[in-house]
């Protein structure tokens, strides 16, 4: 009797199939031409997959996935003149853009994720950065923003939830990531995500942005939160030059509880010294602080379309205050003044196009970070205070063009350049990079070399002034719109800032060696392709 079933469904399904295919009338098999394309739902991914090489390598035999942070900082990476790191990684960042015709593009629904795996590495469990070992199966699928865009008039636009929060005036899902790092404070301040709420208004020839941010929530019956507030804008001043200004508001109550896994977070926390900012060394002592950034930045043909040259820069200062509450067991109210905190940094870059191509290019980029010679045993910190102090990481300067004594942009798992902050530890910084790039084939194959600098304003107990001078270079080759292959190599040669055994601060420089490290040197190759 089953048999008879099936063998009738089997001729049913027959039969529609054969009337559908012959029926002229049916608009969706019979056109030649396929329908339009349903734009209500979009797809775009970045991927990109790359091997490498490099003396560099992670002591702790628990950080196999991703590894960020200073090099020779809390996240135990060390370089060799014996041991070789060789790997291969990747990296899919998928968007899922909805759009509903309903409200005729005056509401969108953006969803961002995050793959990444070193091959090989770990398979039948859950954990982000794993899950391509043999038979796979593991659970890794990192949720990197989901908000609500609104479009409520024209040039005005309300981004609700977990979004980009970048440091910058521009859109950061309308705004080419080139832009984002050159314009503004170039991420050197926050460059990451947060959840909260943004608005913010576009005009020809100016634009603004106000947002608030719950950095860290903790009990939610309790006053122990970490709350970001920023107002920003730029303006057209003429048709190449453009003004901006920023405020930033901090309010941290939460002694460091909450935020990035063990480490937690803010000035007392153990992220300190994975992420090369300077510690609090309050101990057990809760405090509370209040931090203000006020700014200024300015662009001349941030497009580089206009003529040949580029100019862009930012002057930006932190102050505030943070307070102690020295005996626990009396009231809450009971706070006393811990820290005073004034600290700035200046940036300028400058770029010249030679020849026809926007690869064509020498750029010259200088920044300054203020440092602090003893510390807060004075009652002052005199240096920089960033997004790293409470996100791992929360700040991201990568496009000064360095690959090692700064950071780069090309990674999945590990992320350790000598100085992942712009602080500098809180002794400063002093630092030039020089890139000189060139088109052999017109948009198709390029090259680049270039060198970075570095010193730091303040010298460490037992050390000096010299950070390190780095050498690199890279050239790719376009397979077509946004797909590319492309080859890097860079060399650190490590100076006096590492002859240092114990910081100042009480923290490692070197990573507790006898010796000055040996000098890191990395190369790599990429697959890269933006799909649209």
């Amino acid at each position: 009797m089953l048999k008879k079933k099936i063998f009738g469904l089997g001729i049913f399904v027959l039969f529609i199939s054969s009337v559908v295919a012959q029926n002229p009338s049916n608009k969706y098999f019979s056109g030649e031409i396929p329908r339009k394309a349903n734009k209500e739902f979009q797809f775009l991914a970045f991927y990109i997959n790359q091997g490498v090489a490099s003396n560099i390598y992670a002591q702790n035999d628990f950080l196999k996935g991703q590894v960020v942070g200073r090099l020779f900082g809390g996240n135990t990476t060390k370089t060799s003149d014996s041991l070789k790191s060789f790997y291969v990684e990747q990296r899919l960042i998928p968007f899922f853009i909805y759009q509903p015709k309903l409200f005729n593009g005056k509401a969108t629904l953006r969803a961002s994720f995050e793959l990444d795996w070193t091959w090989g590495d770990a398979a039948y469990g859950v954990g982000g950065n794993f899950g391509s070992a043999i038979s796979a199966d593991q659970v890794n699928l990192q949720t990197q923003n989901l908000e609500l865009e609104l479009n409520p008039a024209k040039g005005w636009y309300i981004n609700l939830g977990l979004q980009r929060l970048f440091d910058t005036p521009y859109n950061p899902y309308k705004t080419m990531f080139d832009k984002m790092t050159t314009t503004g404070y170039r991420l050197a301040y926050w460059g990451t995500d947060g959840v909260g709420i943004s608005v913010r208004k576009d005009w020809d020839f100016s634009r603004i942005k106000a947002g608030y941010y719950k950095l860290y929530e903790n009990y939610i019956q309790l006053n122990d939160d970490v709350t970001l507030v920023e107002l920003t804008g730029e303006k057209d001043v003429s048709t190449k030059w453009k003004l901006g200004a920023s405020a930033y508001y901090l309010r941290d109550r939460a002694s460091g509880a909450g935020g990035v896994s063990i480490l937690g977070q803010g000035f007392n926390s153990l992220l300190a010294s994975h992420n090369g900012v300077y510690k609090f060394s309050y101990g057990d002592v809760p405090y509370k602080a209040d931090l203000i950034w006020l700014g200024s930045y300015f662009g001349r043909n941030t497009d580089h379309y206009l003529d040949k040259w580029m100019v862009t820069g930012f002057f930006n200062a932190n102050f505030g205050i943070s307070d102690t509450l020295k005996n626990q067991s009396v009231s809450k109210s009971d706070w006393t003044k811990a820290t005073d905190i004034f600290g700035f940094a200046a940036n300028l870059r400058v770029s010249y196009r030679y020849g026809q191509t926007p690869n064509d290019a020498v750029t010259l980029d200088m920044i300054y970070s203020s440092g602090d010679e003893n510390g807060i045993n004075d009652g002052k910190y005199s240096g920089v205070i960033t997004g790293n102090q409470y996100g791992a990481p929360g700040a991201i300067f990568i496009s000064s063009g360095s690959y090692l004594l700064m950071p780069h942009g090309n990674v999945v798992n590990r992320y350790t350049p000598a100085i992942p902050d712009i602080s500098n530890m809180g002794y400063g910084l002093t630092a030039a990079t020089f890139q000189l790039s060139k088109g052999l084939i017109p948009y198709k194959l390029n090259a680049k070399l270039g060198s970075a600098f570095a010193m730091s304003n303040v010298e460490p107990l037992g050390g000096g002034f010299l950070i390190g001078t780095e050498v690199n270079g890279n050239i790719s080759y376009n397979f077509g719109p946004f797909m590319s292959l492309e080859l890097h190599g860079a060399y650190l040669m490590l100076g006096d800032f590492y002859d240092s055994k114990q910081s100042s601060y009480g923290s490692s420089i070197n990573g507790n060696l006898d010796i000055r490290p040996v000098n890191p040197w990395t190369a790599f190759i990429a697959f890269k392709w933006l799909l649209f």
